[in-house]
């Protein structure tokens, strides 16, 4: 029979192991989000910080040019548009020397946000009709190729995020193609993560935020 107090006190260290825990990871979020953005490669020329939403570049006295990042805390969706339009890019913590690394094919960047951190679990579901019906594929880590984990076709016309972490889409296998980045909410068609068709073969988990 087990020991009452060890129960008690296995009770107790679980408790303060979650505590601790939750404190971490709201830390984590609440920590400065910070993302540099330079005129020339290999970070030169004129350099724009952002700390938040930035619906324009122009509006801070920054050109909409662009050719090397620094995200020195957190992770961040750029456009190449202003107000939070056209091709997005997911940029996390780490240095692009060059537009190439974040996969783009010119110097464009108009506005950024920095995409929201709850926590570290990851789930969602993925439809392959309108309003969440239709065929029903459900991840929770990285996947390479939609197809392998029982999707017939590389149609998803609606999804729910659940858990705390955001996700990307990409348009072809492998990690490749126009991206979009979706966070915790239902999305009931395609045109809700800015998309233009309803083409996704693989996704992947924003992990690296610090």
């Amino acid at each position: 029979m087990t020991d009452p107090g060890f129960r008690y006190h296995s009770t107790v260290m679980y408790i303060y192991l979650s505590v601790v825990r939750c404190l971490f990871v709201a830390k984590q979020t609440k920590k400065t989000k910070q993302i540099v953005f330079y005129e020339g490669k290999c970070f030169t020329g004129r350099k724009l910080e952002i700390f938040s939403d930035c619906d324009n570049f122009q509006d801070r006295g920054f050109m909409n040019r662009v050719n090397s990042i620094r995200v020195e805390s957190g992770a961040f969706v750029c456009y190449d548009h202003p107000d939070f339009k056209g091709q997005q890019y997911i940029l996390e913590h780490g240095e692009y020397p060059e537009f190439q690394r974040w996969n783009a094919h010119n110097d464009h960047m108009g506005s950024c946000r920095p995409i929201r951190m709850h926590g570290e679990h990851y789930r969602m579901e993925l439809f392959e009709a309108d309003n969440f019906s239709g065929q029903c594929v459900e991840v929770c880590d990285d996947c390479p190729f939609l197809q392998a984990r029982g999707l017939t076709n590389n149609c998803v016309n609606s999804i729910r995020v659940y858990g705390d972490g955001a996700w990307v889409l990409y348009e072809e296998p492998n990690y490749r193609g126009r991206m979009y980045i979706v966070e915790r909410r239902n999305y009931c068609n395609f045109m809700e993560w800015q998309a233009e068709n309803h083409n996704i073969q693989s996704v992947r988990r924003v992990a690296n935020y610090f």
